[in-house]
């Protein structure tokens, strides 16, 4: 019997970077906790504390655990990659002294990629050049060979809306060009709708290469306007295209009966990302959807 850990993160409460006004992390932890979560993601870098100690006190004061951490990088970039992999290193160097398995690696979104985000052609015409894909493959496998040596951690790759790893194809390429031991998926149940995925089939057939999961919902109504307008991306999250989990067209049931035969026992983290609004305020309230978000889970998966 697969038993999953549940968790939440600091998106769900429009903490995107850590040098933006954000929610004070102590609120956004006492949240996480109180919504009956059992763990919580760093958020940007930067965000949580990034020492051992003052980061463990944080934690262990509301019985929290730590999932993770999602790394945006510019993989193409051949210039970066000193840049790419230091960073990529100095995070996963805090998410070892926790625990954690895994690091989250993304690919960094593009102006391009944003503004057509959910209405990528299959054809490979927006997507990176042959050159570009050999460079980010290559720099993938240099930041897990680092990872793994000097911490412990594998990697794994957030297929993401906005990014040049987004769509069914983009996501086959990656798989296929990358070795299992070095450098796995995490799957977005959100961002796979967005990109024109099927999360159950994803589940199903890449299943054994899965070894974390965000859990997020989209609203059939907002999802048909990516489709059929050119709303960018930004506009999409502005008006709530991202939903509580059961009130959206992802198939949760399917996805964990795939998951739940391969035994997942990893990390489900719920994000619902929400942007403020003029005000600042938040609409809806994130503490009432993680709340939601988390009875969904015990009430039809049994979570």
């Amino acid at each position: 019997m697969s038993h999953p850990r549940i968790g939440n993160a600091p998106v769900s409460w429009a903490v995107y970077e850590a040098h933006l006004e954000n929610p004070p992390f102590a609120s956004v932890l006492d949240a996480i906790a109180a919504s009956g979560y059992e763990g919580t993601e760093l958020g940007p870098y930067g965000y949580l504390p990034t020492t051992r100690e003052a980061l463990a006190r944080e934690l262990e004061s509301r019985h929290l655990s730590l999932g993770s951490s999602f790394v945006p990088v510019s993989l193409e970039d051949r210039g970066a990659r000193d840049a790419v992999i230091a960073h990529s290193v100095k995070v996963a160097s805090l998410l070892a002294q926790f625990g954690v398995e895994e690091l989250i690696i993304a690919a960094q979104e593009g102006p391009m990629r944003t503004a057509n985000a959910g209405r990528i052609p299959k054809d490979g015409s927006k997507s990176w050049t042959a050159a570009e894909w050999t460079t980010a493959l290559e720099t993938l496998d240099l930041i897990a060979r680092r990872v793994m040596e000097e911490h412990g951690l594998g990697v794994v790759v957030h297929h993401h809306a906005g990014t040049h790893i987004e769509t069914p194809e983009e996501i086959e390429r990656l798989l296929e060009g990358t070795r299992s031991d070095h450098v796995n998926l995490l799957l977005d149940t959100g961002h796979a709708v967005y990109g024109g995925c099927d999360p159950v089939d994803i589940a199903t057939r890449h299943g054994a290469r899965i070894r974390y999961v965000h859990l997020k919902d989209a609203d059939a109504d907002q999802l048909q306007n990516v489709r059929t307008t050119d709303i960018s991306m930004a506009d999409a999250w502005k008006r709530g295209i991202f939903c509580a989990l059961g009130d959206g067209v992802v198939d949760f049931e399917g996805v964990w009966a795939a998951l739940a035969k391969r035994n997942y026992d990893g990390w489900m983290i719920v994000e619902q990302d929400v942007v403020p609004d003029a005000s600042g305020r938040l609409s809806p309230d994130p503490m009432e959807s993680a709340r939601r978000s988390r009875t969904y889970l015990k009430e039809v998966l049994g979570l």
